[in-house]
């Protein structure tokens, strides 16, 4: 007998065409005609509180956000690093996603973001990969206002590496967030950048030496032999001191031969080098800044032919 003579209900799932193109949330099926029970076959995939997505989907930060933004009142808009991450500076943007809601929506908490209210003007979002995001500038200014000096000054380098923003556009801000909180930082932050700094633990290294009180290196100086040759560019540099400071990360193994016959000729043309890991950086910063120090107290006059462009 046929189920539908026996009075059953065909449980085969329909996959509304609507629906297996972005996260939909229950009350998005439930208009489609779909019942909680059909997204509980394996066509369908929930990825976060009442919200599902199709399975020919990969888990993506993307997707995490986008399923997010299925949550939130049309004015809401992504922020913190999550819109950093958007924006396409290299964060973790859902750890927690981090949205901000216009003061006077009442929109209560929501499990996995971190939702803060404020006012948002029309120049302070854009739509960014489809999804509604502060401005570079807003999001600066929010992150700075929460983590360390440091933090935001690799967060800011990005951006102005990436050509996100500029020094100028960033010192402009100021005086618009006049006022508002975490300006302050931001001020601290537009002090310290470096827009050809191309590393987070190359600002981080910078940032360590400037914090104990040395002097502020130069960021990615090209060095040029006697006959006016480019024969490196160290992360930072001391000029007067002829003094290379690089970073080695997790490239440096894949290059190393490389790596060590541009030191060599760093080293013939009268410029020393130090290298450190992010070991040293985090576990040892006394020892990094003693060495620096020691090496910019030691008489630079070697006798090389280093220039710089």
């Amino acid at each position: 007998m046929h189920a539908r003579h026996a009075g059953f209900v065909s449980r085969t799932p329909r996959i509304p065409r609507a629906l297996t193109r972005r996260p939909f949330t229950l009350a998005d099926a439930r208009r489609a005609g779909l019942s909680r029970w059909h997204l509980e076959g394996d066509s369908w995939r929930r990825i976060g509180p009442g919200t599902y997505v199709s399975t020919r989907f990969g888990e993506t930060p993307l997707l995490k956000l986008e399923a997010a933004s299925r949550r939130l009142p049309a004015e809401g808009a992504f922020s913190g690093f999550s819109a950093a991450w958007l924006h396409g500076l290299d964060v973790d943007p859902c750890d927690p996603v981090e949205v901000i809601i216009p003061k006077g929506f009442g929109v209560s908490a929501r499990s996995g973001m971190v939702v803060r209210r404020s006012a948002l003007t029309k120049r302070e979002v854009l739509r960014v990969q489809g999804l509604r995001a502060t401005s570079v500038l807003r999001t600066l200014l929010d992150i700075c206002a929460r983590v360390t000096l440091t933090e935001g000054v690799v967060i800011a380098d990005m951006a102005l590496h990436a050509r996100l923003t500029t020094s100028r556009e960033l010192a402009s801000s100021l005086a618009t967030y006049t006022g508002t909180p975490g300006v302050s930082a931001l001020r601290s932050v537009a002090l310290h950048v470096e827009p050809s700094a191309e590393s987070p633990m190359e600002t981080r290294l910078r940032m360590l030496l400037v914090l104990a009180g040395l002097p502020r290196p130069e960021a990615q100086v090209p060095i040029r032999d006697r006959w006016g040759r480019i024969i490196g560019r160290p992360d930072l540099y001391y000029q007067d001191a002829r003094l290379g400071l690089e970073y080695d990360g997790g490239t440096h193994r894949d290059s190393l031969a490389e790596d060590n016959r541009r030191q060599n000729r760093l080293l013939e043309a009268g410029v020393r080098l130090l290298r450190f890991t992010a070991s040293d950086i985090f576990n040892a910063p006394e020892a990094v800044v003693a060495l620096v120090r020691a090496a910019l107290n030691t008489s630079a006059g070697t006798g090389g032919f280093a220039r710089t462009a």
